[in-house]
């Protein structure tokens, strides 16, 4: 195995000491929030170095599954496994008034764990950078990543939807006895009611943000 610099040799320990006492491996996000990283970026990148240094691996058969193979350090970790996924980010989408983008296909990808994601491994998951701010109540800013999960719709869920030929991010109203339609977490935008087409593309999961 490569030698490890100080700071992988300290993720590497956290991921370790983090498992024996909560008996799970630790999220991308509890990593960054433990060292001070601003992005799930960093903590991906460290995680890459060390799967190339040899104090990670990869589980045959999961697509980015990764296990310790080497220890700091004496006694056993518990059984488990950081599982990451890749996901493609198919372009912008509108928190605002509905665009005619198309989705610009894969241009680049985005790595998550999937506990800090909340995503389904069976389930077709990608990622849309956000622009505009008509979701900004609920948390989603214009630059925010969001990871996307094709999935039926429940009423009050954030989804990414295509209405009358323009793509945009909105919650999903759908009262009993009533035709569903989309709403804005920004007081300065309208209610989108759909005159001729409304067909939500998947439900938004998490969101990445870079500081």
């Amino acid at each position: 195995m490569n030698k490890l610099t100080l700071r992988q040799q300290e993720i590497l320990g956290f991921i370790q000491l983090y498992a024996r006492q909560q008996g799970t491996w630790p999220s991308i996000r509890d990593i960054m929030r433990h060292f001070g990283f601003v992005s799930t970026n960093a903590v991906m990148g460290h995680i890459r170095a060390l799967e190339r240094k040899g104090a990670l691996s990869r589980v045959p058969g999961q697509a980015r599954t990764y296990r310790i193979t080497c220890q700091l350090g004496d006694g056993d970790i518990p059984k488990g496994a950081l599982e990451v996924v890749e996901l493609p980010i198919l372009g912008p989408i509108a928190a605002g008034y509905p665009d005619g983008i198309e989705p610009a296909g894969v241009t680049q990808t985005l790595q998550v764990d999937i506990e800090t994601a909340g995503l389904r491994r069976a389930r077709r998951t990608f990622a849309l950078k956000v622009t505009g701010e008509s979701m900004i109540d609920a948390g989603i800013e214009d630059g925010d990543m969001v990871v996307v999960e094709q999935a039926t719709p429940k009423h009050n869920d954030i989804v990414a939807a295509l209405i009358d030929g323009g793509t945009t991010l909105k919650r999903f109203i759908h009262l009993p006895g009533q035709p569903p339609y989309l709403k804005a977490e920004n007081k300065n935008y309208p209610k989108l009611f759909p005159l001729h087409e409304l067909v939500i593309q998947g439900v938004a999961r998490s969101i990445i943000r870079s500081l």
